[in-house]
């Protein structure tokens, strides 16, 4: 059963598919009000996914139940990682990839986009998906299970684009630690298109900006 989820489409019978992934103790309403802001008038029509991650209880905020794509168990945001949550949460967006292609959209017409916590899901999931996806886009975040990403991750996607967002004086996602993630996946032959902005743990004007000139480029590729 897929996970319930905000949804907006540019036009009718939209022919390519933006599942889009919230940050932790947001939900699926937080990024739905960028689409008028993002969406270039000539784009083909689009169906953005936005989903709500399950709620459960987060370590490092006192056992708090939120939405969240896993647990947060460490200080440091990459420490004592959920493996268990995030497999779960692969598990999740590979049927909301599956719904789309129910719905007559192809993987490959499939861009998986997220902030934060949900980049990182963005990138777990997108990387180890058995078909070719149109694009990772992902801000603000960092690679989760990088120690098994190489034996894990699928050929389908290896020469897929992935466009790489971060804020400078990030305190939530260290740049440093976005910059690590970045240069591991580089090292296994990944192609990023990475950015760098004067921000802390957001998104800004000139990143949208960056990110609607990188959507434009992927829609017109197929």
């Amino acid at each position: 059963m897929s996970l319930p989820t905000v949804e907006r489409e540019t036009r009718p019978s939209p022919i390519w598919s933006v599942i889009w992934l919230h940050g932790l103790g947001a939900d699926g309403n937080d990024f739905a009000p960028i689409v008028p802001e993002l969406v270039d008038p000539a784009w083909p029509g689009i169906r953005f996914v936005f989903p709500h991650a399950p709620v459960r209880p987060v370590t490092v905020n006192n056992g708090m139940p939120m939405r969240a794509w896993y647990d947060i168990k460490g200080l440091a945001i990459a420490d004592k990682q959920d493996v268990e949550g995030i497999r779960a949460s692969i598990a999740d967006v590979e049927a909301l990839i599956a719904r789309e292609e129910e719905r007559g959209v192809p993987a490959s017409r499939v861009v998986l986009a997220g902030f934060s916590q949900g980049g990182a899901m963005a990138l777990s999931a997108g990387l180890r998906h058995r078909e070719s996806l149109a694009g990772i886009l992902v801000l603000s975040a960092y690679l989760p299970l990088h120690e098994t990403i190489e034996a894990e991750r699928s050929g389908a996607n290896h020469a897929t684009p992935i466009f790489w967002g971060h804020g400078s004086a990030d305190p939530i996602v260290p740049m440093a630690l976005g910059e690590q993630s970045r240069q591991a996946l580089e090292t296994l032959g990944h192609r990023i298109d990475w950015h760098s902005y004067p921000m802390g743990h957001q998104v800004s004007l000139a990143e949208i900006a960056d990110v609607r000139a990188w959507l434009t480029e992927r829609f017109a590729d197929a």
